[in-house]
């Protein structure tokens, strides 16, 4: 056999066997670690006109399990999200908050691709704590409820070997909390952050 040949053979089973290295496959476990920003939309709360969340960036950490090639299961979690809270584009108060977020995930490419875009569905629960005022409210207790609801997800990994890759997302949260200052209640935020995550992954 021409040495081309088999040259040519060898080099395309060595890109098979380095495709399946960076397969998908169930019982896979993607951890993946970056800088997450949650963006608030305060658009449509009902407790003081003017009222706003600034957004704030921190670590995010998500591990996806792959139940089978084409779909898996992730829990998104963080370093503490600190908020300024302001009123007219006053500081008045603020806040931090833990998002903690599962979802299903559907990986529509063939497990083999090195590029890995995915959609998913979840529940978030948001605990909301070290509430303060300043301020013109200064003085008086804020508190905020923790909050259940769904999230949406679209993410993208990029292989770079058959372990690490890069990775982009990003989310939509239904977070909404009843605010009350010096226990009188206030009404409720809709805070319905959109969070984006761009860091690296390491595939177990």
């Amino acid at each position: 056999m021409n040495k081309k040949v088999i040259s040519a053979v060898v080099m395309g089973a060595s890109l098979a066997t380095a495709a399946n290295c960076m397969a998908y496959e169930a019982g896979d476990m993607v951890l993946r670690i970056g800088l997450a920003n949650v963006n608030p939309d305060t658009t449509n709360n009902t407790v003081v006109p003017g009222l706003d969340v600034e957004d704030n960036t921190q670590i995010g950490l998500a591990g996806t399990l792959m139940l089978t090639n084409n779909i898996g299961v992730e829990l998104l979690a963080a370093t503490p999200f600190k908020h300024d809270i302001t009123l007219d584009g006053t500081k008045v108060g603020e806040t931090e908050h833990l998002p903690p977020t599962l979802s299903i995930q559907y990986y529509p490419m063939e497990s083999s691709s090195p590029l890995q875009p995915y959609i998913g569905v979840g529940i978030n629960y948001t605990a909301f704590f070290s509430e303060g005022t300043t301020g013109a409210l200064a003085g008086t207790k804020l508190k905020l409820d923790d909050s259940w609801g769904l999230s949406a997800q679209l993410g993208v990994d990029y292989s770079i070997n058959d372990q690490w890759l890069v990775n982009a997302a990003v989310w939509k949260m239904d977070i909404d909390t009843n605010v009350e200052v010096d226990g009188t209640d206030m009404g409720g935020l809709e805070i319905d952050p959109t969070v984006f995550m761009l860091g690296v992954g390491y595939k177990f």
